[in-house]
């Protein structure tokens, strides 16, 4: 009996440790995890993510493509208890950052993940450089673990797809004046709205959440080469046009000038003719009050007035009435 109960205690252990007490586990501050039994995930009911805002980015014909059930997330912390038949997938949350040339299935592509080439409007091969950030999207987890096999990969092709054709049909605002713009030299609008690109690029990624369970964070394209020998022509290009800038700009400041000129003389033209004018009119003014006073006062006046000018000038000449 000793013997036996040996065995069932030993068999006893051996079941607490491997099924229970190995059963517990933890999850990190920085992760998160989704718990499957059999393989099948723990499910939020019958929600998807077409109930989740993250699916407004989607454009109608991909809402059924893209519903992924609801999972219920488990957040940091712990102990955790699981049956040996459930399963624990834990992924980091934390912001990741890479060159937006990498290729997760091909480490050499694109001159080794340093830059990756696009073909402008008028035809031209252009490299660029800049990073991508991106992090696991915490209401689409479902899509992370099971809905797509490799979604970093995904995500970068989706990516890289959506940035070479927004190169090739790339178009700077209109602006006034913009010899370049006008030229439709799309090397110099690209690298002139690049902020412009990287918020467009921005918007048009925002529906990754919803299709791979990535969320972008931002893209930041910081370069944009042209090839080496395209690039000695448009800087001679470039040279002409800020030169033809500043000879506008030259210009401008002497139109600018001899207007504020033109407008302060006929300031002072004015000045003066009003302050010939306004003596003449308080004469006038003066004149009318006597007028108004009688039929003589007036005369009077013209008599008084003739008498001090005879008195202050030193030669009359009359004339004589015959």
């Amino acid at each position: 009996m000793s013997i036996l109960a040996g065995i069932f205690a030993g068999i006893l252990a051996w079941f607490l440790v491997r099924y229970l007490v190995a059963g517990l586990f933890t999850v990190n501050q920085d992760e998160l995890a989704v718990k499957t039994s059999f393989g099948r995930a723990q499910r939020v009911g019958s929600l998807t993510t077409l109930d989740d805002p993250i699916s407004e980015a989607l454009r109608p014909e991909e809402r059924d493509r893209y519903a992924f059930p609801q999972v219920r997330v488990i957040p940091p912390g712990g102990p955790y208890f699981k049956w040996p038949w459930e399963r624990v997938h834990k992924v980091t949350v934390a912001v990741n950052t890479v060159s937006m040339a990498y290729d997760p299935e091909s480490p050499t592509a694109n001159e080794g993940g340093t830059r990756l080439t696009a073909v402008t409007k008028d035809q031209l091969d252009t490299g660029l450089t800049g990073q991508i950030r991106f992090r696991v999207s915490e209401r689409n987890l479902y899509a992370w673990f099971f809905g797509v096999r490799n979604p970093i990969a995904h995500v970068m092709g989706y990516f890289i797809s959506i940035l070479r054709e927004r190169i090739a049909n790339f178009e700077a605002p209109a602006t006034t004046g913009d010899v370049a713009a006008t030229a439709g030299i799309s090397i110099n609008d690209l690298r002139k709205n690049l902020s412009a690109l990287n918020e467009q690029m921005e918007r048009e990624c925002a529906s990754a959440a919803a299709r791979y369970g990535v969320h972008l964070d931002a893209s930041l394209i910081t370069g944009i080469d042209p090839p080496g020998e395209v690039e000695s022509a448009l800087a001679a290009i470039n040279t002409a046009h800020n030169q033809v800038s500043s000879d506008i700009s030259v210009a401008q400041a002497h139109a600018d000038q001899k207007i504020v000129q033109s407008r302060r003389a006929v300031e002072i033209e004015t000045l003066n003719a009003q302050a010939e004018v306004e003596p003449l009119l308080a004469l006038a003014e003066q004149l009318t009050e006597l007028k108004a006073s009688g039929p003589a006062v007036l005369t009077a006046y013209r008599r008084n007035v003739r008498l001090r000018l005879y008195a202050e000038a030193s030669h009359v000449i009359l004339e004589e009435n015959r």
